[in-house]
């Protein structure tokens, strides 16, 4: 009988290369291989964001979210240097309009401060040398925020993988998993692999994954799209970072704000919308499978109620 691996991780994003390449730095011993269902890393979220790296400004302070954010974003700036990885730091504002909109930059400010984010309170003079046509009272301006194409982080990590004597097998889609006390069969379409210990990180498919693992989560991914503007040439010129608004307590994001990504191009948004599938990535696209179960799921009943 073929010796089974020591982990399989399920999924090519940079979730799943992250925490392979975590394994491979700190237990060399261990024999690993990547799972990806699609021809190559990085096809679905990691290469579909904004790029943006955050220095932790949001989050609570003493919290996993701060700690990962701030120790996280300095990790990868580090990471991007080695690799000769492009990135950017050109910096965001946090704008208040008006003055029912400081206490929250107040709290932001607080938070950042306590998570360690060097920062500075500006006012309109400040404001309009950053970013000359974006308007306000007060601002907070972030110089560490910058941006990165994710997707080149990915295949970085998985170029390390493979030097390091590990495999990446893409077009890999596991469609069944068969348990035995010590090891665990993944059933995909090029055959099958055997491993002592499944790591989960299947991305849009992560609770399809789990019952396929024996696991019921009792939740279901519901597929939501965020949609962006693109500047034209002469009025991304005008935007010369990030420009963000003083967070809405009422409301779950971050607002609508200009973002400036690694390759120069500023987009508008997001506006979340309703895709008809988990990979429905354009406006008329969709899956009918995937669209009738998120619809028949009694999460989505609720959150339309």
């Amino acid at each position: 009988m073929t010796k089974p691996l020591d982990i399989a991780i399920v999924g090519g994003g940079i979730v799943g290369l992250a925490t392979a390449d975590a394994i491979r730095r700190t237990r060399a011993d261990l024999s690993l291989t990547v799972l990806e269902k699609e021809p190559e890393v990085a096809a679905h979220q990691t290469g579909r964001n904004s790029g943006v790296i955050h220095a932790g400004l949001y989050y609570a302070p003493g919290s996993l979210k701060a700690r990962l954010c701030t120790e996280g974003s300095a990790r990868l700036f580090r990471y991007c240097a080695e690799r000769g990885i492009a990135t950017t730091r050109t910096g965001k504002i946090v704008v208040a309009m008006s003055r029912d909109q400081l206490p929250a930059l107040d709290e932001l400010e607080r938070r950042g401060r306590a998570n360690g984010v060097a920062m500075e309170r500006i006012g309109p003079d400040g404001i309009a040398e950053r970013e000359p046509r974006a308007g306000g009272i007060e601002a907070l301006h972030v110089p560490a925020t910058g941006a990165v194409d994710f997707g080149d982080v990915a295949r970085a990590l998985a170029a390390d993988l493979a030097r390091a004597g590990h495999e990446i097998r893409t077009g890999f889609e596991v469609r069944e998993a068969r348990r035995t006390p010590t090891r665990t069969r993944l059933v995909g379409p090029p055959g099958n692999i055997e491993a002592r210990v499944v790591v989960n990180c299947a991305g849009l498919h992560v609770d399809r994954a789990m019952r396929l693992l024996g696991h019921d989560p009792r939740l279901r991914v519901l597929p939501f799209r965020g949609e962006y503007w693109s500047l034209s040439g002469a009025a991304a010129d005008r935007v010369h970072g990030h420009i963000y608004p003083a967070p809405d307590p009422r409301l779950p994001h971050l607002g609508a704000h200009f973002t400036r990504n690694v390759a120069g191009r500023v987009e508008l948004g997001p506006n979340a919308v309703w895709a008809w599938g988990r990979e429905a990535y354009g406006r008329f696209s969709g899956r009918v499978p995937d669209a009738l179960e998120a619809l028949s799921y009694r999460g989505f009943r609720r959150r339309a109620s």
